[in-house]
């Protein structure tokens, strides 16, 4: 006795992802017999009508997935009819293996362009755009490992093996020099696209279950106060170094990141309860609040260039890697040994100007806007300085 396919698109409102999104799920029924499995598509719950069974509104990110559940809803459609032809009963299961078996969708080079297309359309709102080039460029160094390694483009995620997560990791290494930490964190992209698969079926086994990742501890740069005030008290003959100098002594001051200056305007600094100028921004990487009272050099810089500029925005800002182009002359001008890349000045804003004065911790976490404190403790190294003015105290104690 024949039965009819049915067919329902349902979300589960409360187990939402840390990101915010919810896996549409499928609910195959024939005869009574039911079976649910995710499509690979997450949505943000409030968008979803299930009366209608879609994404509401006419946005680019809605037709995108009502289309894609159009086409799925065919793909079931005709593997039912298929089966049917053999058999006069079909079962759900069966019809959902072979929709969570297509040869296409099974492939790490299709998962990873459908997660980098998601990933588009969620930049700059929920992620950085810096964040999507990352997994376009891990995309990139894969298929230029497969091609090197196997002379093929593209592999069934079910062949992934940890030796084939081992190779990769040698490759970035050798082929372009990637540290440690470097070619890790590649290999944590590459894990997150896996680990995607398995938990929606694609693939029953994670091969990174039997991968251990490891980040090695690494010393972070920073600038001491002398430094700092070499490279602020420099006159640079040329204007491109006099405003990367600005830029870069604004961050030391203030511990805003590259990516938050590039965005940084006069609307984020407001007159704080205390009658002082403060900077009030919603940081890119982490969507956590920073609330930064301006100090006198940050100050001097912004009045400097509120001078010269008569736009919304308040510098000037090269790319990172020009800027840090720029700031390695800087260093060598300055007689300064030390590696100087951008990230250096919040380094020293959390490092030197504020624990080394002795700001608590705790403060500084929410200056630099971090959502966990671990991550402050990271960026906060105890000085010689530090040690000495704290051990001070103790110099004329008498211990009995």
């Amino acid at each position: 006795m024949k039965s009819t396919l049915s067919i329902l698109y349902f979300i589960r409102k409360y187990q939402v992802k840390k990101n915010g999104f919810a896996s549409i799920m499928i609910r195959i029924t024939i005869g009574g017999e039911k079976v649910q499995f995710y499509s690979r598509i997450e949505i943000e719950p409030l968008k979803w009508d299930q009366k209608a069974q879609k994404v509401m509104g006419r946005s680019a990110e809605a037709k995108e997935v009502n289309n894609n559940l159009d086409k799925i809803r065919m793909q079931l459609y005709t593997a039912y009819s298929r089966l049917l032809g053999n058999d006069d009963y079909v079962q759900p299961s069966k019809i959902r293996d072979i929709f969570l078996s297509n040869e296409e969708g099974s492939t790490l080079r299709y998962q990873f362009k459908r997660h980098n297309k998601h990933y588009e359309m969620l930049a700059p709102n929920t992620i950085t755009h810096a964040t999507y080039t990352r997994y376009e460029l891990t995309l990139k160094r894969l298929i230029e490992f497969m091609e090197h390694q196997y002379r093929i483009s593209d592999i069934q995620l079910h062949k992934i093996t940890p030796e084939f997560i081992d190779l990769f990791f040698s490759f970035l290494q050798e082929k372009y020099k990637c540290s440690h930490n470097t070619a890790t964190k590649f290999i944590q992209r590459f894990r997150t696209i896996v680990s995607y698969a398995t938990d929606t079926g694609i693939i029953k086994t994670n091969p990174f279950n039997l991968y251990h990742i490891s980040f090695e501890k690494t010393t972070r740069v920073y600038l001491n106060q002398q430094e700092i005030n070499a490279i602020w008290n420099k006159k640079f003959a040329t204007r491109r170094l006099d405003q990367v100098r600005d830029i870069f002594v604004f961050s030391c001051y203030t511990g805003v990141s590259y990516i938050d200056l590039c965005s940084l305007t006069r609307s984020n600094i407001e007159l704080g309860f205390d009658n002082r100028l403060w900077i009030k921004i919603n940081r890119h990487k982490t969507h956590q609040s920073a609330h930064i009272p301006l100090l006198k050099i940050p100050l001097q810089i912004i009045k400097k260039y509120e001078r010269q500029y008569n736009d919304e925005a308040i510098f000037p800002i090269n790319s990172n890697q020009k800027m840090n182009e720029y700031l390695k002359e800087i260093a060598n001008i300055c007689g300064i040994s030390k590696k100087i890349s951008f990230h250096v000045a919040r380094h020293s804003f959390s490092t030197t100007v504020t624990l080394g004065n002795g700001i608590s911790i705790e403060t500084i976490s929410k200056m630099l806007g971090h959502s966990n404190m671990k991550t402050t403790q990271i960026y906060a190294k105890v000085t010689d300085l530090k040690i000495s003015q704290e051990m001070e105290k103790l110099l004329d104690k008498d211990f009995k």
